[in-house]
C-alpha cells in the first residue's frame, strides 16, 4: 500500500481544485500516481455532472468581459441551480474564465447543434470541393467531409474547444470539474462576442 502524504494531497488539490477527501480517495484508487489521480477525479466529475443533468437551473450570473485595449468584449450568461452558488466566488471565477475563453477563442456556438444549419452546409460544401479537387475518389469523400466537420465542431463550438488556460482539457471538462467541486449543475446558456470592425 503506497503511503499518501499530505504534500501529494496538496499538490493534487492545487492541480484540480477538488476537496481534500476526494483527493485522498483519488490518490488511493490510483496507487498514488498523480496523472491517474487527476484522471480519476475528472471521471468522477463527469459522473457527478451526469447525475445532476436533469436539474433546473434558474439562477446564475451574467458576466461582462472587456479584453485589454477595448477591442473585444464578451457578455456571457452562466446558469446554476441556486442563488447561494450564484453568489459563490468559485462560480464567479468560473463565469469570468468562460468569458475570457470566449474572447480568446471566438466560438461560433455553445454546442454543435447551436451552429446554424446553413453554416454547417457551407462548411460541408467547402470540404467536399477540397476533397474532390485533390483527386480523392468519390467513395471516400463523404468520410473526409465527416472528419473535417468533426474537427470544425471541435474548433468552433465552445464546449468542444480546448480550454485556453489548460489546453489538455476541453471547456466541457472544465465545466464538469466545476460541477463536481461546486456540487450543482452548471451550464453556459448564451453568449455574445463583440469585436471592433466586425459586422
Amino acid at each position: 500500500m503506497t503511503k499518501i502524504s499530505a504534500d501529494m494531497v496538496k499538490q493534487l488539490r492545487e492541480k484540480t481544485g477538488a476537496g481534500i477527501m476526494d483527493c485522498k480517495e483519488a490518490l488511493g484508487e490510483s496507487g498514488a500516481d498523480m496523472d491517474k489521480a487527476v484522471e480519476y477525479l475528472r471521471k468522477k466529475g463527469l459522473a457527478t455532472a451526469a447525475k445532476r443533468a436533469g436539474r433546473e437551473m434558474s439562477e446564475g450570473l451574467v458576466h461582462a468581459y472587456i479584453h485589454t485595449g477595448g477591442k473585444i468584449g464578451v457578455l456571457v450568461e452562466v446558469n446554476c441551480e441556486t442563488d447561494f452558488v450564484a453568489k459563490n466566488e468559485d462560480f464567479a471565477d468560473l463565469t469570468k474564465n468562460i468569458a475570457m475563453h470566449i474572447a480568446a477563442s471566438n466560438p461560433v456556438g455553445i454546442r454543435p447543434e447551436d451552429v446554424p444549419a446553413e453554416a454547417v452546409e457551407k462548411e460541408k460544401e467547402i470540404y467536399k470541393a477540397q476533397a474532390l479537387e485533390s483527386g480523392k475518389p468519390e467513395n471516400v469523400v463523404d468520410k473526409i467531409v465527416e472528419g473535417k466537420l468533426s474537427k470544425f465542431f471541435k474548433e468552433s463550438c465552445l464546449l468542444n474547444q480546448p480550454y485556453v488556460r489548460n489546453p489538455d482539457i476541453t471547456v466541457a471538462d472544465m465545466l464538469n470539474e466545476a460541477i463536481a467541486k461546486i456540487g450543482e449543475n452548471i451550464t453556459v446558456r448564451r453568449f455574445t462576442r463583440y469585436q471592433i470592425g466586425e459586422s
